[in-house]
Order: structure tokens, then C-alpha cells, then sequence
């Protein structure tokens, strides 16, 4: 239970951090880095949820003996 606990609070940091970088970023008018800041803490967070589903799907193959 506490490792789905933290990575809800991992991903919560992430998005928050991306969000601030990306604030400054855009009244500093640089709009092109304050995108691929948003695309890198995107793909970030896209890889953490693969490596859970993955996790989820081993588990579910694991209980059902599909070897």
C-alpha cells in the first residue's frame, strides 16, 4: 500500500515542478522550453505508469499460473 502512496506523491511532485518550471519559463517568453519541459515531465510520468501497468500485468499473470 505505501508504495502506490508514494508514487501518487512522486508523480504529484513531478507535475508540480513541471508546472512551476514552466510558469517561469513562459514570462520569461521562452514558450519552445517551457513546451519541452511539459514533454519531458510528460514522458517521465508516462514511463512510471508503464513500469506499474507492467508490474500490474505480472502480478495478474502470476495469480492466474500463465507462465
Amino acid at each position: 500500500m505505501s508504495l502506490d502512496v508514494n508514487t501518487i506523491f512522486q508523480i504529484a511532485g513531478i507535475g508540480i515542478i513541471v508546472a512551476m518550471i514552466q510558469t517561469v519559463l513562459k514570462q520569461m517568453g521562452k514558450e519552445d522550453w517551457a513546451q519541452w519541459v511539459t514533454l519531458i515531465g510528460f514522458v517521465v510520468i508516462l514511463a512510471m505508469a508503464a513500469t506499474l501497468i507492467d508490474d500490474l500485468f505480472q502480478k495478474i499473470k502470476n495469480v492466474f499460473l500463465f507462465f
